[in-house]
């Protein structure tokens, strides 16, 4: 077993010296969560718990977020990758299942791509494999998100993320909407990361059984990208959330949760 029940919250170095933070809870097998675009480890709040029944669920706040370090340099989905192995090298973690979400389900693919023996399970969810075969999201999409209006992109960008009707019955705080203390400079060089993600060509190499989760009502991140995700990732399957938004995780709790804990225990 590894782990303790309560959340403790620690640092790592990256390979470059880049203080990482990372936060660990529950006990048993090593489970690192990986979270969206310009956001922190406050992604997972509200389901991490639903793993610690098997898990010790291991949060990494990105370069650039939450309390890490925060270099105004290039960053890449393959440097955050390196900086998820420098905590699980400092944590004496040879071994470790994965779930990324949105940008970190990009970080995920290189996870298992570059470091095959340090990935155990795969979990994508809501991701794309990038590159010009990925399916981006519409032109209005972009248009809304690309506002002057900071309260109109943040309703927009609540909108992707939820549908109306668990919207209504979940009022919030949503932890999912971005990391707000962020440096200006660092939202832009997340955002970059994730757009210039293209790991197509690479995708063949990932050994872990791979599980890969949607939702068919995803803007962001369209759905259409499952089947290219399949089609190139050798042991996979995967399950799509009809009526779901980005945050499948959240919207299709628990079902969502316990098809994640039932793909991990197999």
């Amino acid at each position: 077993m590894f782990g303790t029940s309560d959340r403790r919250a620690a640092r790592a170095r990256a390979q470059d010296g880049t203080v990482l933070a990372y936060q660990c809870e529950g006990t048993g097998r090593p489970l690192v969560l990986l979270a969206g675009q310009a956001n922190n480890h406050h992604w997972w709040d509200g389901v991490r718990a639903d793993f610690h029944p098997t898990h010790t669920t291991i949060t990494v706040d990105y370069r650039g977020s939450g309390d890490s370090d925060k270099p105004d340099e290039h960053y890449s989905t393959r440097d955050f990758a390196d900086d998820v192995i420098a905590v699980l090298d400092h944590l004496d973690i040879s071994r470790a299942d994965v779930y990324g979400t949105s940008m970190g389900g990009r970080v995920a693919q290189w996870l298992a791509i570059r470091h095959p023996d340090r990935v155990g399970r795969l979990v994508l969810g809501c991701t794309s494999p990038g590159g010009p075969k990925a399916v981006e999201r519409d032109a209005s999409a972009r248009r809304e998100l690309a506002r002057a209006d900071a309260s109109a992109v943040r309703e927009s960008l609540l909108s992707m993320m939820f549908n109306p009707e668990w919207l209504a019955s979940n009022p919030g705080p949503h932890t999912v909407l971005g990391d707000s203390e962020m440096p200006g400079y660092a939202r832009r060089r997340h955002l970059v990361a994730s757009n210039e993600h293209n790991a197509w060509e690479a995708l063949e190499r990932i050994e872990a059984p791979t599980l890969v989760l949607h939702g068919d009502a995803d803007r962001l991140t369209p759905c259409a990208n499952v089947p290219l995700l399949e089609s190139r990732i050798p042991n996979v399957r995967s399950q799509v959330f009809p009526g779901a938004r980005h945050a499948y995780f959240q919207e299709c709790r628990p079902e969502a949760s316990t098809v994640v804990a039932e793909f991990l225990a197999d």
